[in-house]
C-alpha cells in the first residue's frame, strides 16, 4: 500500500493493523487507564486541587460580608497601597474579593490553622492563583467559591490573577501573610 495512493479498500477499519501501530495503541490505552485511575489518588493525597464549593451570590451581598469581616478583624493598613490587613481567628470564614485590579483585603493567617476561604469577583472573571502553593481556581461574578485551606509554611504568599481581566491585569496581585501561631 502506498501513502500517496488511496487504499484499494476504502473502509479503513478493515485494513490490517501493523504490529508497531498495534503496540502504540496498546501503550496509549494502558497509559490512559493508568492516568484515569490516578486522578482520584492525586486529588486525595497530592494536595494539588482543593475540594471547593460554589454558591450563587450578588456582588452587593458578597461585598457586605467582606466589609463586615474587614471592619471586625483589621489589624493594620499597608501604607503603600492603603489596603487593610485582616487577621481573622483560626477556623473562621475569610472573605477575599477580586475587582479591577486588586485583591481586597490582604490576609494574615496562622500557620497550621484551617480557614474557610470565600472568594468572589465584583466585576469580571478573574483567576485566583496562590503562589508558591500553586492553588488555582476561576473566580466569576455572581458566584462565591469556598475552599478550606490550611497554610503549612510561614511567609508571604502572593495572589496573582491568571485570567486576563483588562488593561491593569498585570498589576492585579494580593498577599496572604502566613505567621507562626501566637504572633
Amino acid at each position: 500500500m502506498s501513502a500517496i495512493q488511496p487504499p484499494a479498500e476504502t473502509i479503513w477499519w478493515k485494513q490490517p493493523l501493523d504490529r508497531v501501530e498495534g503496540t502504540w495503541i496498546g501503550i496509549a490505552l494502558v497509559w490512559s487507564l493508568f492516568m484515569f485511575f490516578m486522578m482520584p489518588i492525586w486529588h486525595i493525597y497530592g494536595k494539588q486541587n482543593l475540594s471547593n464549593e460554589a454558591y450563587r451570590t450578588t456582588p452587593q451581598a458578597y461585598m457586605a460580608k467582606t466589609q463586615a469581616m474587614v471592619n471586625q478583624y483589621t489589624i493594620r493598613t499597608e501604607t503603600a497601597a492603603n489596603l487593610p490587613v485582616v487577621r481573622p481567628p483560626p477556623g473562621s470564614d475569610v472573605y477575599l474579593l477580586g475587582r479591577l485590579w486588586q485583591w481586597w483585603p490582604l490576609l494574615e493567617l496562622e500557620k497550621g490553622q484551617s480557614y474557610r476561604l470565600h472568594i468572589s469577583s465584583m466585576d469580571w472573571q478573574h483567576g485566583f492563583s496562590l503562589q508558591p502553593v500553586n492553588i488555582n481556581t476561576q473566580i466569576l461574578p455572581g458566584y462565591e467559591m469556598v475552599m478550606t485551606i490550611t497554610p503549612d509554611t510561614a511567609g508571604d504568599q502572593t495572589i496573582i490573577c491568571n485570567e486576563f481581566c483588562g488593561l491593569g491585569h498585570h498589576n492585579m496581585t494580593g498577599k496572604i501573610y502566613v505567621v507562626e501561631g501566637g504572633q
